[in-house]
């Protein structure tokens, strides 16, 4: 109940207090205004630069995965013509 009863009594001095020293408020804001500016724009920047890093990231890493599945289809069409090849020899030793 004091908890509730403090929250009260500084939200109605806050109010009060803004009340008088409107103008004082609002010069605090205009000074903090172009501080909040600057470091939103430098937070976006570092998001989208991170956002750049992620995308070249997954890019590369399908890259990768497409080319480890080409040198798994190239194995596989190596070891399917030796399969062939040994067949042929065999062929040609039964024809002679």
């Amino acid at each position: 109940m004091s908890l509730l009863t403090v929250g009260v009594g500084t939200a109605i001095f806050g109010l009060i207090s803004l009340i008088f020293w409107w103008t004082d408020f609002l010069t605090i804001i205009r000074g903090a205004l172009p501080i909040f500016l600057l470091l939103g724009g430098a937070l976006a920047i570092y998001v989208g630069f991170d956002e750049i890093q992620d995308k070249i990231r997954e890019e590369r890493q399908r890259q990768d995965e497409e080319l480890e599945k080409a040198r798994e289809e190239i194995e596989s069409a190596r070891a399917q013509a030796e399969r062939y090849r040994e067949e042929l020899d065999k062929l040609k030793v039964e024809k002679h």
